[in-house]
């Protein structure tokens, strides 16, 4: 977490990650905004968020870009893959499994609802105690369209409150980019069981006992809500998925909640599911 102003996607983000069944979120901080440090605060206070000072540009020359082209600097992008390295080491023995992945991202199985349900299911087909990468689709923020015309259209009046709060709506984007190559093999994210693992990195591993396998875009993938990767495409070449709209009837008075009680905001009301409002 670096300059890090997202409120909106964060809530969203640990809220569905909590319906999913998870236990833990870490969280390797250099900096963020206020709002968002209310934020990180109200979920240390529950116990289901831990914060990790990780303040390596106070000594080091950090680099803000991937590429040394992109920001040079003492340490690659933020000093990422330490963090990565720290947190399995961190948790091996305190976790059967641990994901690696970023704030705009969730993981989301297609046939069954949460992680709990999921993992025997790879283990089952993959193997045990292996990593599990996950497709990366993108769901370019810059794009909001309604559902198609055989999906539920958007109620009326829903969440009123999140237009004041920063940051991304993730259940306003729901058409992903096609799926190439780029974003298939090189920026996928991992489910793993620590005790598995001797490297990590950005994407994946480098090295474990048992190697990785690709999870099946039909039984898992992952969702990536982010500005557009194919910044070319025009919004009719973009594909409608709205799996994540089966979480809405909890998410979204799951999300005022934390809202209401970390803000004290007035009269955040939402009823129904949230689902992209339509195109202007």
């Amino acid at each position: 977490m670096f300059d890090f102003t997202n409120v909106l996607q964060l809530v969203q983000s640990f809220e569905m990650l909590q319906l999913l069944g998870v236990n833990r979120v870490v969280v390797y901080k250099t900096s963020s905004s206020p709002e968002t440090q209310r934020i990180l605060d109200y979920y240390t206070n529950k116990g289901f968020v831990e914060v990790i000072p990780w303040s390596l540009s106070r000594f080091l020359n950090v680099s803000r870009g991937w590429l040394p082209e992109h920001g040079p600097g003492d340490i690659h992008y933020l000093g990422q893959i330490p963090a990565l390295s720290d947190c399995v080491y961190r948790y091996m023995y305190q976790s059967r499994y641990v994901a690696l992945h970023d704030m705009d991202e969730l993981i989301l199985p297609q046939s069954v609802n949460s992680w709990s349900e999921l993992l025997p299911l790879l283990e089952n087909r993959y193997g045990a105690d292996k990593c599990y990468m996950f497709e990366n689709n993108v769901f370019p923020i810059t794009v909001t369209l309604r559902p198609p015309n055989s999906q539920p259209l958007p109620p009326q009046g829903c969440c009123p409150g999140w237009h004041n709060v920063s940051g991304v709506n993730i259940l306003a984007h729901l058409y992903h980019e096609p799926i190439i190559s780029e974003t298939h093999y090189s920026n996928f994210k991992i489910i793993v069981n620590p005790r598995a693992v001797f490297i990590p990195t950005v994407h994946g591993l480098r090295g474990s006992q048992k190697g990785c396998s690709w999870v099946d875009r039909n039984i898992a993938r992952m969702y990536h809500t982010r500005a557009p990767r194919q910044t070319q495409l025009t919004p009719d070449k973009l594909i409608y998925d709205g799996r994540l709209l089966s979480y809405s009837t909890r998410l979204t008075p799951n999300v005022n909640t934390v809202f209401t009680e970390s803000f004290k905001t007035q009269e955040i009301l939402c009823f129904e599911n949230c689902f992209a409002p339509p195109a202007e």
